[in-house]
């Protein structure tokens, strides 16, 4: 895998619009994503790329799709915004450019609005990434998710779960059985829609993952609050083992 990265300051123009969603998505309000007070906007990349991604959302463009039917502002998608998902580090890779076949990953910091409890923070960490190539399908995807949760996370069982996402189709939740909290899910995955695809010049299938980092590591250090992994307890930070 190559590693790739992105700004913590994202334009929305990479954190949604190029993952063809909607202006209009919830996901996109006060409640759900942080917003810059100043500066609240940035800049958008060529004029081409731009195009292409509006055309997705209005109409489809190329891809056979109907697009979302609204008029695409280019005022929002400039807006200033603390990343909300690593895929926005993903989104900006394909807008760059890549070569076929190709594996990229990123660990990124993220920010979203939520109340703190045992697994939630309202700053935490992803691991991101996609791998494109002729030969890989839905399948391929299942069984790389679930190696990674038995062999990184150290789960002992594994479950796979129909999920919805603006960006990817099919879609899937994959969750893994904590000893102390039950099932908790890591992550979501699926394949990018052709609306991603088509308008960047990617004519193989893409699948993508972002997994929680945080709660990957509380399976690894047996803790049952996220909020530890943030703790400014010494006695408590000199006793976890290193993983």
């Amino acid at each position: 895998f190559k590693e790739m990265n992105g700004p913590l300051i994202e334009t929305e123009f990479y954190n949604f619009d190029v993952l063809f969603q909607p202006q209009d998505h919830p996901a996109r309000t006060w409640t759900d994503t942080y917003h810059l007070k100043h500066p609240t906007h940035g800049k958008l990349p060529d004029d081409l790329v731009v195009n292409r991604v509006k055309h997705a959302h209005q109409d489809g463009g190329r891809t056979g799709s109907s697009g979302w039917g609204y008029t695409w502002d280019p005022k929002i998608a400039m807006q200033l915004m603390p990343r909300a998902h690593a895929t926005a580090v993903s989104a900006r890779q394909m807008v760059k450019g890549i070569e076929v076949p190709c594996k990229y990953f990123t660990i990124s910091r993220v920010y979203r609005p939520d109340v703190l409890d045992a697994t939630h923070l309202i700053e935490f960490n992803q691991l991101d990434g996609f791998v494109t190539d002729p030969s890989i399908s839905f399948r391929t995807l299942l069984g790389m998710l679930k190696l990674f949760a038995l062999e990184i996370a150290g789960a002992e069982e594994v479950k796979f779960f129909a999920d919805y996402y603006p960006f990817t189709e099919p879609s899937v939740q994959i969750s893994a059985k904590h000893p102390q909290l039950g099932w908790v899910e890591l992550g979501g995955a699926g394949i990018f829609r052709p609306e991603i695809t088509n308008p960047l010049n990617i004519e193989t299938p893409v699948m993508a993952w972002g997994l929680g980092i945080d709660r990957l590591a509380m399976f690894k250090l047996g803790i049952k609050d996220i909020r530890y992994l943030f703790s400014q307890d010494l006695k408590w930070l000199r006793q976890p083992r290193i993983v």
